[in-house]
C-alpha cells in the first residue's frame, strides 16, 4: 500500500525543523505514543497504543533514519509489531520546503501490513489512518500557529536551534513520523 500527501505549516522552515526535532512536542501531537527513545545514531524505538474497530494494541516500532540532509529531508525505514494484532514494514520519504513565511512539508510511504489488523476491513482502517494523520497534523499546525498578538519578530523561544543538536533533533522528528507512518500502516 501507497500513502502520499502535503501539508502546509504556518512557520518557517527554520521554526518547523526544529519543532519536528522537538520530542516533547511530537509526543504531544501523536495520539496514544507512549515512548519515543533513541535507540542508536540514526535509530530509535517507540511505543503507540492505537484502537481500530474492536482492536486495541499497543505497537512496538523501530526506525532508522537514512538519507537525511537537514533542514530538507530524509528517509524513514520502519518496522513495528503489535502482537497478535498485526505487523507493519516500510519506507517513508519526507521532504519541507520553504514557501513564503510557511513551510510545505511533503511524504509519501509504502508499506506492507499483516495479522489481525489486515483483517479489519480497508474501509475502517483507512478510515482509522486518515483520522490520526489529521490529528497529528492539527495538533502539531495549532502549536506552530502564531498567536493573533504575536509582533513580527522571533522570541528566543520561537527562535531556531542553532547548536550541534540540530541533527539529533532531527532524529526525533524521523521518530515522530516513523511511529505516525507505523500506526497509519497498520491501521489501512
Amino acid at each position: 500500500m501507497e500513502l502520499q500527501g502535503e501539508r502546509l505549516i504556518p512557520a518557517d522552515q527554520q521554526r518547523t525543523w526544529a519543532a519536528l526535532n522537538d520530542p516533547d512536542m511530537l509526543k504531544a501531537c501523536i495520539a496514544g505514543c507512549e515512548t519515543l527513545e533513541r535507540t542508536g545514531d540514526n535509530s530509535f524505538k517507540a511505543v503507540v497504543a492505537v484502537k481500530v474497530g474492536p482492536v486495541s494494541a499497543r505497537f512496538n516500532g523501530k526506525l532508522e533514519l537514512n538519507d537525511i540532509e537537514p533542514p530538507r529531508g530524509y528517509t524513514i525505514v520502519f518496522e513495528g509489531q503489535g502482537g497478535a494484532a498485526g505487523f507493519g514494514k516500510g519506507s517513508s520519504e519526507v521532504s519541507l520546503e520553504p514557501e513564503g513565511e510557511n513551510t510545505r512539508l511533503r511524504y509519501t510511504a509504502k508499506a506492507q501490513v499483516g495479522g489481525k489488523m489486515a483483517q479489519i476491513g480497508s474501509r475502517l482502517i483507512d478510515a482509522a489512518a486518515v483520522k490520526m494523520t489529521d490529528d497529528f497534523f492539527r495538533a502539531f499546525e495549532e502549536k506552530l500557529r502564531p498567536p493573533a498578538t504575536e509582533v513580527a519578530a522571533p522570541s528566543a523561544a520561537t527562535a531556531p536551534a542553532r547548536s550541534g543538536g540540530d541533527l539529533r533533533s532531527l532524529w526525533w522528528l524521523v521518530a515522530a513520523l516513523l511511529v505516525a507512518a507505523v500506526a497509519y500502516f497498520l491501521l489501512r
